[in-house]
């Protein structure tokens, strides 16, 4: 699954890169302390990419063995069972993962889906009101399944008035444009598959739901306390990444386009619908508060909707699901 960035994510990072990258000390002097980080197929995830190839976890004193997971549902999986220490994964999965036992811990929020993750439509379709009766394919439980029964809600419908047909997100893109389904829940860039069906078009996108889908680096709880340097220096070589991005930003976009397998210029259509968080723009996320910006409010809004939405029996036990410290440190503000 190929859950932003290029010349917006350039300019839009500079904040970050100025404010993020000169506080904490660097410890490449330091043992390396190794790490598995899981990541897929979403352009606000492929940083990761360039701070392997750049040498940029190592120069903060980490050793990464970095996970490439073809299917995000398998990365969810790795993480939840211990087979990963970290991987990139959205709030709601999150949150469905803790749901079912897992011990897990948010330390960084990479990005916000701005439009990047659809439900498209076939011909004939104009609305999510047009997909009453009809059949809808997406990924069972995670980001885009989350973002459909959002959609069918907001137009006054529930999963019961579709077909909903579970599939991995390439399959279903697949499965759309052979016509085996009327609908698909999809994001890049398997939206360009989608949208290669004549006269396919989105009838709601994650620019509907602002706030609702942020996308974060995620470590298994234990990790989390037991290894708070390894922590620090991933959150770190992040920033650190990011001022590389700005400052050589045609290299960042083929290896990142590279990684997606993508042309270059299809990674850069997909520009607007990731919106890449600063520094500042982490600790407003991670501060306590009453709107769909603040985690803890968003969190507590996904829960209640994973209940009356039967995803999940009973709302989660969220406490420790965040952690600000390490953003805070490199700020300068912890």
């Amino acid at each position: 699954m190929l859950r932003r960035i290029v010349p917006a994510l350039v300019l839009a990072l500079a904040t970050a890169c100025s404010s993020g990258t000169s506080t904490a000390p660097s410890s490449s002097t330091a043992p390396a302390e190794k790490v598995t980080l899981g990541f897929s197929a979403w352009p606000g995830w492929f940083p990761w990419q360039v701070a392997e190839e750049q040498g940029l976890f190592a120069k903060n004193g980490v050793n990464v063995e970095l996970k490439y997971f073809d299917s995000y549902t398998d990365s969810l999986t790795a993480l939840a069972t211990g087979s990963i220490d970290f991987n990139s994964q959205t709030l709601n999965d999150t949150i469905a993962s803790v749901a079912g036992g897992a011990k897990e811990t948010i330390v960084l929020v990479n990005d916000n889906s701005t439009g990047n993750d659809q439900i498209i439509a076939k011909p004939g379709i104009a609305s999510v009101a047009d997909l009453k009766g009809k059949t809808v394919a997406a990924e069972q439980g995670t980001v885009d399944h989350y973002l459909l029964l959002l959609a069918l809600r907001k137009a006054g419908l529930t999963e019961a008035d579709v077909t909903f047909k579970p599939m991995l997100t390439d399959a279903a893109a697949a499965a759309f444009v052979s016509g085996q389904v009327d609908a698909v829940g999809v994001f890049a860039p398997f939206t360009s598959t989608a949208l290669g069906l004549s006269g396919s078009r989105a009838v709601a996108t994650s620019a509907d739901f602002p706030g609702a889908i942020p996308d974060h680096l995620v470590g298994s709880a234990s990790i989390v306390k037991e290894r708070p340097k390894a922590v620090q220096a991933l959150v770190k070589t992040w920033f650190d990444t990011l001022a590389w991005i700005k400052a050589n930003p045609d290299a960042a976009i083929g290896i990142m386009a590279k990684r997606g397998g993508v042309s270059v210029d299809d990674y850069k259509a997909y520009d607007k619908g990731t919106t890449i968080f600063t520094l500042d723009d982490n600790l407003s996320a991670f501060t306590p508060g009453g709107t769909d910006a603040n985690l803890d409010f968003q969190a507590k809004k996904i829960a209640d909707f994973m209940v009356s939405a039967k995803l999940v029996t009973t709302a989660p036990d969220l406490t420790g699901l965040f952690d600000s410290s390490f953003v805070k440190q490199l700020s300068g503000t912890g």
